[in-house]
């Protein structure tokens, strides 16, 4: 067994092929090219990190123990949000690193049983600049039992100054899996996320969801210095979701009216 790591380093070329094929897949014009500054959060369709098929778990991500995530003995897995501080634009095309620590490890016991929080920090570098400090909160809990009730929802805010309906499908989720390798199975493959770990359908990545925030928030207020998204209820594949802003809180609403995730964003002063 491959001994447990608390940093690791990693480098990627920031290709703007990938960045490009992405702006396709939300259906805008392709505009990234060598030299062009990427929108905030592209940066999750770099650094990728393969394993084997012996090195994956039941649900396609890598196996848990061994690399930075410990083994916490649960076997669902969730992003279940983050924080970025921007500092400077990364460029498509020019070299980067990303160092990575893990930074807490904590349990407790919810209302549906033990719980595990990993939080990772990333930091990328270009040119020995450093461009980005990112918290990764993840979340591992045990599978769900069948005749356990499904938690409530909290109800989302309804007083948006500005909106944005945003649609999912199969295709989509199936791109942004690829574009950021997530083997995760609850995006893409129906029975594991219905049989295994009790979905209604398949889910929409929550990174997706804040990518989507993300790209809202910097049409309505501009380069943002800072950004923090929590995730509260998954969002299904055949649902059409309702992206909301006021101010510097902006949160996506499901169709019946519940709170998928918040988020807080500071724009750059000018």
């Amino acid at each position: 067994m491959t001994d447990q790591v608390s940093s690791e380093i990693q480098h990627d070329v920031m290709d703007p092929a990938r960045a490009a094929a992405f702006q396709v897949a939300l259906g805008q014009a392709p505009s990234i090219g060598m030299g062009t500054s990427l929108p905030p959060f592209f940066h999750q369709l770099y650094f990728w990190s393969p394993r084997p098929p012996e090195g994956l778990g039941r649900d396609g991500h890598p196996a848990v123990g061994g690399g930075l995530v410990p083994d916490l003995g649960l076997p669902r897995r969730m992003w279940a949000g983050g924080r970025l501080r921007f500092a400077a634009p990364l460029i498509a095309g020019t070299p980067a690193e990303r160092r990575s620590t893990l930074s807490n490890v904590s349990a407790k016991t919810g209302r549906t049983g033990p719980l595990g929080f990993v939080t990772l920090k990333h930091e990328i570098w270009q040119d020995d600049t450093l461009c980005l400090t990112e918290w990764q909160d993840l979340v591992y809990r045990e599978d769900p039992s069948a005749d356990a009730p499904k938690p409530a929802a909290p109800v989302a805010r309804t007083d948006e100054t500005d909106l944005r309906q945003v649609a999912f499908d199969t295709t989509l989720l199936f791109r942004y899996s690829a574009l950021t390798f997530n083997g995760h199975r609850i995006h893409y493959d129906l029975d594991y996320a219905r049989d295994v770990e009790g979905y209604a359908g398949l889910v929409v990545h929550g990174p997706l969801l804040a990518q989507h925030l993300m790209l809202l928030a910097t049409d309505l207020m501009g380069s943002l210095a800072e950004f923090s998204f929590r995730a509260s209820s998954p969002l299904m594949h055949f649902e059409p979701a309702t992206l909301c802003r006021n101010g510097n809180d902006l949160w996506v609403r499901g169709p019946d009216g519940r709170q998928c995730m918040q988020a807080v964003a500071l724009p750059r002063s000018q």
